[in-house]
């Protein structure tokens, strides 16, 4: 499924113009973790971040690993930061309402494991 896919079955949020050029890459997963040094670890490339983590860091981490874009729960908001960083990476950042685990579910259900 595509970010653009995902990001309308879920009702995401997009934050601050980041990525829209990325919404046609494929989701190859999901990973949710908020602990950076798990995410680097075990994160896999393609993959969709779950996180309540909003500063800076997570755009290095996304960028390290390729992933296709971070979703922030719990109606969290990004710092100014990492929407600046974000633009300048092109990784597409959204929010959702949800919790990590409701989300997670949802995607499951979606077939992104």
């Amino acid at each position: 499924m595509t970010l653009r896919g995902i990001v309308q079955k879920l009702d995401l949020i997009p934050l601050g113009g980041t990525g829209e050029q990325n919404l046609d890459k494929k989701v190859t997963g999901c990973y949710a973790s908020d602990l950076l040094s798990d995410v680097m670890a075990n994160s896999k490339e393609g993959n969709i971040w779950i996180t309540l983590q909003i500063h800076a860091n997570v755009i290095a981490v996304a960028t390290l690993n390729d992933l296709t874009g971070i979703i922030f729960v719990n109606g969290r908001k990004p710092e100014q930061e990492t929407l600046e960083k974000a633009r300048d990476k092109n990784i597409p950042l959204f929010m959702s309402k949800l919790q990590t685990y409701e989300l997670a579910g949802k995607m499951y259900q979606l077939g992104i494991i």
